[in-house]
């Protein structure tokens, strides 16, 4: 890492490192978005396709939204993104619901690349975590005001993206260099593109809910199933989102290993069903626009394995008001934080005694 003197780091939520800004520096999605740009390697040979698979792309445009009042850009090497998974329930989506109140946030993952880009932490952040959420605009322009003690995922529901990124960067005082989303029905068929993620089950898990039956042992899982998989939560652990959590985060990591190991490089015709159902499958911000762009993006992770993740969820605790829901055990989740800022590991003490919902090893 960079060596940096105190002042240059900056403290607080609207501060951070400066950075000396490389010739160009491709930006993108991590984890499933990230995983996903790994197909798109070797696309050379795909000619002809640039414009279709670039037509799949829709991107937001979160710089314009959010205007100057952020925390600084940096440039240190690391690179620090948000992935959103949305739980909308328009279009294809709706056979997994109602849509009660427009869509929410059902998953959130801030990634930390480090310099180098051969290892990175995430943070998920349980989504019915209380916070302060910042005032924003949405995405027809209209002010949305701030609210105190609100769910984590209504910032999505009431302001869209920027508000999402708007309150994830007040909450840990790092900008993000981008944002993406990840579609329900995109998802599901971009694991079958794949061929099914293998994961094994420690316990036996039924959910009704999530349509998800799976006795103990190894599976393959589809795209129907895996959803499942990430979207369950009455049926593990203490039934709140912190056990699903735990589920989310063994399923990226097998779905790490799957792309890695399946070498769609050597088959164009793999490599282009995946690479089209992953630029299908996504929305990232507008700075990531191009299969050039994913491209450049994808040779810089490439050398970071699934071994190489580590992941935790926000150090939380029951909210003492109301036990649905949680709140950041301070202290913690500045650790958590700052180890970001600082492009260093997050220490294990910043975890301990953290509320976990008791679904840790349920899928390895």
């Amino acid at each position: 890492m960079t060596e940096q003197s105190e002042s240059s780091r900056g403290s607080g939520a609207g501060h951070g490192r400066r950075r000396k800004r490389p010739v160009r520096r491709r930006k993108g999605p991590v984890l499933l978005a990230g995983a996903a740009a790994v197909l798109v390697l070797g696309g050379a040979g795909l000619g002809y396709a640039y414009l279709k698979l670039d037509a799949n792309l829709q991107t937001v445009d979160i710089n314009a939204r959010l205007g100057t009042e952020r925390p600084d850009e940096v440039d240190d090497g690391s690179l620090d993104v948000l992935v959103l998974g949305s739980d909308s329930r328009s279009g294809d989506n709706g056979a997994y619901g109602r849509d009660e109140g427009g869509a929410r946030s059902d998953t959130a993952m801030v990634v930390h690349v480090h310099e180098g880009h051969k290892a990175a932490d995430v943070v998920s952040i349980p989504r019915d975590t209380l916070v302060d959420r910042p005032s924003c605009t949405d995405e027809e322009g209209n002010p949305v005001p701030g609210e105190q003690r609100a769910m984590f995922n209504t910032a999505y529901e009431v302001g869209g993206p920027a508000c999402a990124v708007k309150t994830v960067e007040s909450m840990s005082g790092i900008r993000m260099d981008h944002y993406v989303e990840v579609d329900f029905t995109g998802f599901k068929k971009l694991v079958d593109e794949l061929g099914g993620v293998e994961i094994t089950t420690t316990r036996a898990i039924k959910d009704d809910k999530s349509h998800l039956d799976l006795a103990p042992g190894t599976h393959a899982l589809d795209g129907e199933q895996s959803l499942g998989l990430v979207r369950t939560r009455k049926s593990v652990g203490d039934g709140s989102d912190l056990g699903r959590i735990q589920l989310q985060q063994a399923f990226m990591k097998a779905f790490m290993k799957q792309v890695k190991g399946i070498g769609v490089l050597t088959n164009p015709t793999k490599l282009y069903g995946l690479a089209d159902a992953a630029t299908k499958a996504i929305t990232p911000d507008s700075e990531l626009d191009s299969i050039q762009e994913l491209m450049g993006f994808a040779k810089g992770l490439s050398g970071i394995d699934a071994a190489d993740v580590h992941m935790v969820t926000l150090p939380v605790e029951y909210d003492p008001r109301d036990p649905n829901r949680v709140v950041p055990l301070e202290a913690q989740a500045q650790q958590v934080w700052e180890a970001l800022k600082d492009d260093r590991p997050i220490p294990a003490a910043a975890t301990e005694g953290s509320a976990t919902g008791q679904a840790e090893g349920v899928v390895q």
